[in-house]
């Protein structure tokens, strides 16, 4: 994930990675057959460290609308301590075709999406979330709040300084759901 930080993922030579790691290259076929294998792996660690991480803060909340703000926050620092995984994760879904870790990255972002939904859907249920709110149309733009971030850091260079913005955008992200009164008749 450091290589993928400095250098687009596509670029990395298997040299570079096992010199980094501090193997030969013979030494790092032995772990991973190709290159692609290799990458897998990589894509597999992100989705396991991003979902516990994430979801594990989620869930120590009892009302929805605090868990998806954690979440959020949590999800940013997360990018934020590893800055080579956006690139990892946008150079994957780039790539033609349906490989391992491409399926994974999807995959996980799925999962992701699904567990906004839930939580959209628990706080309806608590009255916490206005019930007229489109569940899917929030999940995809909770999502596109982190995504819209992340490339922002990344075009201006300092992905680190997320963490400061992340509490202004969920709170402009949260206004969409909040029970919006009656306008008074004139």
């Amino acid at each position: 994930m450091h290589l993928c930080a400095e250098q687009d993922p596509s670029t990395l030579t298997t040299t570079r990675i096992a010199s980094e790691v501090g193997l030969s290259q013979g030494a790092l076929f032995k772990h991973f057959p190709n290159k692609n294998s290799l990458w897998e792996s990589v894509a597999v660690w992100v989705s396991e460290q991003l979902t516990q991480r994430v979801f594990s803060v989620a869930d120590q909340h009892d009302h929805a609308d605090q868990a998806l703000e954690a979440m959020f926050l949590a999800h940013i620092g997360f990018i934020a301590r590893h800055p080579g995984i956006p690139r990892l994760m946008l150079g994957e879904l780039q790539k033609p075709g349906n490989g391992a870790a491409k399926r994974i990255v999807r995959e996980t972002l799925a999962n992701y999406r699904q567990k906004v939904i839930s939580l959209l859907n628990l706080g309806i249920d608590q009255q916490r979330i206005t019930a007229t709110i489109d569940t899917e149309a929030a999940a995809v733009l909770y999502l596109g709040a982190i995504q819209g971030l992340v490339v922002q850091g990344m075009i201006g260079g300092d992905i680190r300084s997320l963490e400061q913005a992340a509490p202004r955008i969920f709170r402009l992200f949260s206004a969409s759901f909040q029970e919006i009164p009656d306008a008074p008749q004139t």
